[in-house]
C-alpha cells in the first residue's frame, strides 16, 4: 500500500475532494451536495461562532468539571462491558520514546536507582528505577484533561485561568477522572478507509470521510463512546524516521469535525497524532478542534495513541468497536497523565 498525499493548502477544494474520494474503496467520484455545500474555507469567525454554538457549559450545571464523560453512565458502561466476547485486550499506548527527536524534544527520561548487580547474592534484594516525564506534546500518549487548553482567559465551563496556578489546577484537573474511563470506544480507521498505510502530513479528515467509514465498516459512533482516529501516523514514523510537526504537520480532524462529534455527544476524543490536522486552516488558531472539544465541549482527549496494533486486530475480526478502559495518574492539580488505554474484545 502507499501512502495517501494531499495538500490541502495548496490544491483546489473540488479536486481535492475527488482525490480523497477516488482512493476511498468503492467511493463514487461524484461529489454530494451537502459535501459542495459544506465550506472547507474556515476563518476565525467560524471558530468564535462554534465556540458557542457547540458548549456545553452548564449542561451538568455550573461547577461541573466532568464535561462531556457525564455522558459515561452507568448504563453506558454496562453496554461496553456487555461487547466483550474473547477477553482479547490489546493496548493502544506508544511504547515511550527515550531518545530525542525533532517531534520529541523531550523524551522520557527512566534512571535506574537500584541496579541488580549492587543486590547481594544471597538472601533477598531489590532493584528499582525513577521516570521524568514530559507527557504533553506530540509523541507520548497521555490525556489531555480540561483544564489544558484556554480560550479568552477561560476553561471549560466557565473557570478561570486563574484556577490555575504553580501549585497546580484548582479546577478541571485530572484527578476527575481517577475512578477511570470504562466505555465503548469505535475505531474510525480513516488510512484504511482511504486505502492506505497512513495518511500523508498535512491531510484533513471531513465529516463525510466520517461516515463514509461508518458506513463501509457499519458501526456508528453513539453517545458516550471514546471516538478513535488512526490515520497510521506512527506506521509512517516507524517507516520512515520522525518529522518535524511544526515545519510539516500532521494529518488530523478539519475543524467541520467539531460539530459531527457534539451531534453524536462523543464522550472522548483519541488518535494516533494531536487530532487537529496541522497546518488547521484556520487563520490564528492552531489547534481548533482542542479548543472546540476540550473547553467548548468539555471532551477530555487521548493524544499519541499507537492504534496499529488495533486496527490489524479490528480488521482481522472486522469488529471496530470494544471495550474501552483507561486509569490517568492521581495526581492532584494535573492537567492531564500518561495514559495506557486497553482496547477489549
Amino acid at each position: 500500500m502507499k501512502s495517501f498525499d494531499e495538500n490541502a493548502a495548496r490544491q483546489p477544494i473540488l479536486s481535492r475532494r475527488l482525490a480523497i474520494q477516488g482512493m476511498a474503496a468503492g467511493a463514487s467520484m461524484a461529489l454530494a451536495p451537502e459535501a459542495l455545500a459544506q465550506a472547507r474555507e474556515t476563518s476565525p469567525e467560524d471558530f468564535t461562532r462554534l465556540m458557542k454554538e457547540l458548549s456545553n457549559w452548564n449542561r451538568w450545571g455550573k461547577d461541573d468539571e466532568m464535561g462531556a464523560v457525564n455522558l459515561i453512565t452507568p448504563a453506558k458502561r454496562r453496554q461496553a462491558v456487555g461487547l466483550v466476547r474473547e477477553g482479547a485486550s490489546f493496548s493502544m499506548a506508544r511504547n515511550a520514546e527515550t531518545q530525542p527527536a525533532v517531534d520529541n524534544p523531550t523524551p522520557i527520561i527512566r534512571k535506574t536507582t537500584r541496579a541488580g548487580k549492587d543486590a547481594p547474592s544471597v538472601g533477598s534484594g531489590g532493584t528499582g528505577d525513577s521516570f521524568f516525564i514530559a507527557y504533553h506534546g506530540y509523541v507520548h500518549t497521555h490525556l489531555d484533561s480540561l483544564c489544558h487548553f484556554l480560550y479568552d482567559g477561560k476553561m471549560y465551563n466557565g473557570h478561570s485561568k486563574d484556577e490555575v496556578t504553580d501549585q497546580g489546577a484548582a479546577k478541571n484537573s485530572v484527578l476527575n477522572y481517577k475512578n477511570g474511563i470504562i466505555t465503548r470506544g469505535v475505531l474510525m480507521d480513516m488510512a484504511r478507509y482511504k486505502g492506505v498505510d497512513y495518511l500523508e502530513p498535512g491531510t484533513p479528515i471531513y465529516p463525510e470521510d466520517l461516515e463514509g467509514w461508518e458506513k463501509q465498516a457499519r458501526v456508528k459512533v453513539q453517545p458516550g463512546d471514546v471516538m478513535l482516529v488512526r490515520t497510521g501516523r506512527w506506521a509512517r514514523r516507524d517507516a520512515r524516521g520522525p518529522w518535524s510537526i511544526q515545519q510539516d504537520g500532521l494529518a488530523g480532524l478539519h475543524m467541520s469535525c467539531a460539530k459531527w462529534m457534539r451531534a453524536r455527544d462523543v464522550a472522548i476524543l483519541g488518535g494516533d497524532g494531536a487530532q487537529d490536522v496541522l497546518p488547521s486552516g484556520v487563520a490564528g488558531i492552531n489547534q481548533p478542534i482542542h479548543l472546540l472539544s476540550i473547553v467548548a465541549m468539555g471532551m477530555p482527549i487521548f493524544d499519541n495513541c499507537d492504534l496499529e496494533l488495533i486496527g490489524r486486530e479490528a480488521e482481522k475480526r472486522k469488529r471496530w468497536e470494544f471495550l474501552v478502559t483507561a486509569s490517568p495518574a492521581a495526581v492532584p492539580g494535573a492537567t492531564g497523565s500518561v495514559l495506557n488505554p486497553i482496547a477489549t474484545f
